[in-house]
């Protein structure tokens, strides 16, 4: 009998990404195995081209461990390409799982977490993606839940103004840690769990996005074909954040996060959208340039950001629009 089906009830896909992170990924790995006991199902470790031998550490030190594979990813083609390696590969021998959980690197489930959101899922036959309470590892909640990005939320996010705020308060992006569990627009990928008809109906990632976004536009195509996305608060899921992609470290956004931003806004409403949202972006970061003139104190952007922003847009406009890289992964 195989590991695969020596439990009962629905198989889970568990995939976690591995960038240069090999000893962390060892110890997500280790929690996820925990937290997969008395569940049918394996774990799939995939390496996205580390090229730091992060590929051969995990591989000898997850010998011995049937339930879980470590395969190379080939190249690094970001967040949604190297999931989508796992994804694609399936349970041992090709058959699809019922669910395919996506676990971070940095990530770590309690025991029961998993488990959760399979009973979440099996009880809710009409919700397609869910996802954990993610905290640090001081207890502290982290904001996971979102709303989808619009050209109001570019104003108000960037403005930071109180009356802009107030007004706008029900289209800003982030909203607080719920605190029940229910629907939400999208949640972040650290612990997300998809059920096998969301996979098949969106192709899994879209692979045109390197980093960021691709959660965002994952959920908004799961909604428009049916699937709504729930945050199951009782599944705990411990995070460090930001150790693969360095984001708290940054000294200027990177590239690959303006291409990001602006394919989501693109493929959500056409050109036109991306333009308006960038503009609203540019007017509110106008705003609060003017506000710190008055007080300085106010934390101010990213460094160059707002000329950076402008100059992606022109560049974008330019070259008639066309995306970083090719089009959605599709998934067998």
């Amino acid at each position: 009998m195989t590991q695969t089906t020596m439990a009962a009830g629905p198989t889970v896909l568990t995939v976690l990404l591995n960038w240069r992170t090999a000893e962390m990924t060892l110890t997500a790995a280790a929690a996820a195995e925990r937290a997969m006991e008395g569940i049918a199902g394996g774990i799939v470790v995939v390496d996205n081209d580390s090229g730091d031998g992060s590929f051969e550490r995990m591989s000898e030190a997850l010998q011995g461990h049937p339930r879980i594979r470590v395969v190379q990813s080939g190249w690094n083609g970001g967040f949604g390409a190297g999931n989508n390696v796992g994804m694609r590969l399936g349970l041992p021998g090709g058959v699809r799982p019922d669910y395919v959980y996506i676990l971070n690197s940095d990530a770590f489930p309690a025991p029961d977490a998993i488990r959760l959101l399979v009973d979440y899922l099996e009880a809710h036959p009409k919700v397609g993606i869910v996802g954990s309470y993610i905290h640090g590892p001081d207890g502290e909640a982290h904001w996971t839940c979102f709303r989808f990005p619009s050209v109001a939320s570019e104003f108000e996010g960037a403005a930071r103004t109180g009356p802009i705020s107030r007004l706008l308060a029900h289209r800003t992006v982030s909203i607080p840690v719920p605190e029940a569990t229910g629907p939400v627009d999208w949640l972040a990928g650290a612990s997300m769990m998809l059920r096998e008809a969301v996979v098949q109906a969106t192709g899994g990632f879209d692979e045109t996005f390197f980093l960021y976004f691709e959660e965002t536009d994952l959920c908004r195509r799961a909604a428009l074909a049916g699937w709504p996305t729930h945050f199951v608060r009782e599944s705990r899921v411990e995070h460090i954040g930001s150790v693969s992609t360095g984001m708290k470290t940054w000294k200027r956004v990177p590239g690959y996060w303006f291409d990001s931003r602006w394919h989501y806004f693109r493929k959500s409403g056409g050109s036109a959208r991306a333009v308006a949202a960038t503009l609203a972006n540019l007017a509110g970061g106008l705003i609060l340039r003017a506000r710190r003139l008055v007080r300085p104190s106010i934390p101010p952007g990213p460094p160059h950001f707002l000329r950076d922003l402008a100059g992606h847009a022109v560049r974008q406009i330019l070259r008639g629009n066309r995306g970083p890289r090719g089009g959605p992964g599709t998934l067998g």
